[in-house]
Parts: structure tokens; C-alpha cells; sequence
């Protein structure tokens, strides 16, 4: 039983975005004898109450719906989807009120030792690796947050003897003031330039995973990093590393093999060739999940059975199905050109690369480039931004197939790819691009891709 650290009762609360995060602080707070107001951009015909009570609730929606400004309130509850610099949340901060959100309160209650994972991208891949590999150690972990079980609603299962696993993006992090008992910092690049004012706040918000722990605490950081190894200089933790490339302290691959050097103890984990993850970039992964669990008390054992029997996440370079000698893979999560770039490196066969998506304000010359020296025989280019992509790609130097389809049907993607992949190669969706022009999100995305791969047979 949850005993609450801070008294609510009768306090004026405003909770801005009824998402999951949202919908969460609502259920949890809703018979705390307490004033709630929720803000919200949608209309209130398209918001999901599901297990909320809807009689004590004030609601505010519309494009103008902080237009009343948010001064009046005690505590805000900010949804990791709103901006932390809207102007009506600084000018509440400037009149003295509190400014939370879910993870916040999370941290403030959870009586369980938490394990978090941020980085650009591999955070859901490595959470999940790590909360398995302690699940087959015998403990009591529980994996929660963008995957898994939402935070508030395990805080009645919790014990000081759990483990909670957290995937932890910039959006969350950028205003939490308590760090996690073993924080992993996984490759920081640049991304969600469309949330936040610029890359230095991007990479700033991520040092909240560190900053605030104390001697008795880890971090896990990425060596082939720069942004990610400095972090090491703003913890109080002990500090381990993980490499591709490097001997570190900590996990690393040398000569094929996963390694494993902690407090003179070295333990050959395993060869990354029997990994049934794909692509180098996961190997990174995996070296932190075996650093991780390794430092929470997992036994070797536990971690081989697990990094050798893990597939890995669905929308992650998911093998979707083979037909006529064509193997299609679903990379819907890749929203950014990093992920696209680690996709393809993936690959020694011909590709035919599906790219594309709405604007976050990234730049694609890298990509390009690494496009243009890949086995991509094919581009797709789907959506807002494929002007942008075609541009950089024919700026690098790429003299292979174009092809601008603007808005299809999936079906039509599918069709157009088929027609033009060899026998042996790879149909590749890694759209480097969010996915709201054209679906719901990057898992409508994927299922959609799937469903039409599944219709060629």
C-alpha cells in the first residue's frame, strides 16, 4: 500500500494534455479531495476519459485553451507533449506555481530502486533488454513509461525490494530534479528540434538522468559518444562505460565478442554474430543492458540466455515476411536520419528505402551522404518533407532511383517497391521522419506496412 508523501487536499490542480501521461496524474489523483481542471488542444468530443470520473472535473479545450492563463492554479501537471516554455506555463512558474508532471510525481512516490535508459534512440530496445534480463535473474522488475505499464498505475504494486525499468526521453527529463539509482545514456544526436528551443536545450534536458544522484549510485554512459561521455563529469555515481569499438570500463565489443570488465573481473559475454538483434548499432544496446543489469545484480548466466534469445521490438528493423526473394523489414520508430542511417548499415543486400513523414526540423544531409554510400538502390520518398529528402539526397551525389509518391495509400508504397527491388533484396521502411502527415502514429505506420506486405501473399 502507497503511503502519500505530500498532501494534495484542496489544492487547485490543472493537468495540460489528457494523453496517457494526463490520463494517468487524473486517475491517480481524482479521489484526492482536490481541484481539477484539464487543459487540452482537442476538442473534448476526441479525448479518451476511460477510467476517469468525470463529475468532479472541469474541462478547457479549443486552440485557445490556455488562453486563460494558468496563475490560479497551485500545481500544474505538464504532459511530456507540451512545450515546457509555453508562455502560460512560465508565467504560472513566475507567480509561485508549482510546475509537476507525471514522471515527477513518480519519482517523488516510487518506494522501488529505478533503473533509467534515455539516449536519441535505442531507449525502448535497452529498457526491455535490461527489465528482461533481470526478470530471468529472478527478480521483481517491472518495465513502465513509453512501454510497458503507465508509472502512476504501478505505484499501489510497489515494493523497496522492485526493480522499475523507465524509458526516459528530453521532454521528460527537462525539468525532473531526482535522478535514478543506475541512470544508462545511450548515443545523444540531435532530435524533437520541433519541441524544444534548440540542440543545447535537447542535449541539456538529458543530463537531469545524472545530476542528482548520489555516491551510492551508477551511470551507465555511452563511450563513442561526445555528449554522452561528458556526462560523466555531472555525476556523483560511480561511472562505467559501453562501447562498439573501445576497452572501457564497463561492457564492450572487441574482436566480435561482447565483453564485460567491471572491478577486475573480465567475463566474455558472447559473439555478437549470434546476436538475433540486427545491426551494429544494437550492439551498443545490448552492452549497456548487460552493464546495467549486470551493476542491479543479475547473474551472467541470466544476461547470455537473455541477449542471445532477444528479437528484439516490433517497429524496430522488425523482419516482416519474405516474398518472391524479397525480405521486407518495418523500421517505423526511426523518426529521425540517425536511425536511418544505423538501418541501413544494417544491410549488405540491395535496398529499396521507403523514407519520409511530417517536418521535426531536421536536416538530411548526413543521411544522404551515408545513403549515397549504402547498397540503396531504390528511394521512396512519401510525405511532407520529401522535397527536403530528394534535395539532400541529390546534393550528396546519389545517382540511383527516385521515386516522389506524395501521399499514397500504403498498398500503393508496397506495389511501387516490389516493382523495383531485385530478388534478394530488402524493402526497408525507415521513414527517418515523424508520422503524423500521413498516420496516427509510428505503430499505425508499421501495422499498415505489415498488413500490406502480409496482402502481396
Amino acid at each position: 500500500m502507497i503511503v502519500i508523501m505530500r498532501d494534495f487536499k484542496g489544492k487547485k490542480v490543472a493537468v495540460i494534455g489528457l494523453g496517457i501521461e494526463g490520463s494517468s496524474v487524473v486517475r491517480f489523483l481524482q479521489d484526492k479531495d482536490l481541484e481539477i481542471t484539464i487543459f487540452d488542444q482537442k476538442e473534448e468530443k476526441d479525448l479518451d476519459f476511460k477510467g476517469i470520473d468525470k463529475r468532479n472535473l472541469k474541462v478547457i479545450c479549443g486552440e485557445k485553451y490556455l488562453s486563460g492563463g494558468l496563475k490560479n492554479f497551485d500545481i500544474i501537471f505538464r504532459s511530456q507533449g507540451v512545450k515546457r516554455h509555453l508562455p502560460a506555463i512560465l508565467e504560472a512558474e513566475k507567480a509561485g506555481v508549482e510546475i509537476s508532471s507525471e514522471i515527477k510525481l513518480f519519482f517523488d512516490l516510487s518506494p522501488s530502486k529505478i533503473i533509467g535508459v534515455t539516449g536519441t534512440k535505442g531507449k525502448g530496445t535497452t529498457s526491455t533488454l535490461i527489465s528482461n534480463i533481470l526478470e530471468s535473474a529472478g527478480y521483481d522488475v517491472y518495465l513502465a513509461g513509453n512501454i510497458g505499464i503507465p508509472r502512476l498505475d504501478l505505484l499501489p504494486r510497489l515494493k523497496s525490494t522492485n526493480w522499475v525499468v523507465l524509458e526516459l526521453s528530453s521532454t521528460q527529463l527537462i525539468d525532473l530534479h531526482k535522478s535514478p539509482h543506475i541512470a544508462v545514456v545511450l548515443n545523444i544526436t540531435t532530435d524533437h528540434l520541433d519541441w524544444h528551443r534548440d540542440r543545447d536545450e535537447y542535449v541539456n534536458s538529458k543530463t537531469q538522468i545524472v545530476k542528482y544522484q548520489k555516491d551510492n549510485d551508477f551511470a551507465v554512459l555511452a563511450y563513442d559518444y561526445k555528449d554522452s561521455r561528458k556526462f560523466s563529469k555531472l555525476t556523483r555515481g560511480e561511472v562505467f562505460y559501453f562501447s562498439n569499438s573501445k576497452k572501457v570500463n564497463g561492457a564492450y565489443v572487441n574482436n566480435g565478442r561482447i565483453l564485460l570488465e567491471i572491478r577486475n573481473k573480465k567475463i566474455e559475454i558472447g559473439r555478437v554474430e549470434n546476436l538475433l538483434l540486427r545491426g551494429r548499432h544494437n550492439w551498443e544496446n545490448v552492452c549497456a543492458a548487460v552493464c546495467a543489469s549486470y551493476l542491479a545484480g543479475a547473474s551472467i548466466n541470466s544476461i547470455k540466455q537473455t541477449v542471445f534469445s532477444f528479437k528484439g521490438l516490433e517497429h524496430r528493423l522488425e523482419l516482416v515476411g519474405e516474398v518472391g526473394g524479397v525480405k521486407f523489414y518495418n523500421d517505423s520508430f526511426s523518426t529521425n536520419p540517425q536511425t536511418t542511417i544505423a538501418a541501413i548499415k544494417s544491410f549488405s543486400e540491395p535496398i529499396t528505402l521507403i523514407l519520409g513523414g511530417s517536418d521535426k526540423g531536421l536536416n538530411y544531409d548526413e543521411m544522404a551522404k551515408e545513403i549515397t554510400k549504402s547498397t540503396v538502390l531504390n528511394s521512396i520518398i512519401i510525405g511532407d518533407i520529401s522535397k527536403k529528402i530528394k534535395k539532400s539526397l541529390q546534393k550528396s551525389g546519389y545517382k540511383q532511383n527516385i521515386t516522389e509518391l506524395g501521399y499514397p495509400k500504403t498498398k500503393k508504397i508496397i506495389e511501387e517497391a516490389v516493382k523495383v527491388t531485385p530478388k534478394g533484396g530488402i524493402v526497408l521502411l525507415s521513414p527517418a521522419a515523424a508520422s503524423f502527415d500521413m498516420f496516427k502514429d509510428y505503430k499505425d505506420r508499421g501495422n499498415q506496412f505489415k498488413e500490406a506486405v502480409k496482402s502481396l501473399r
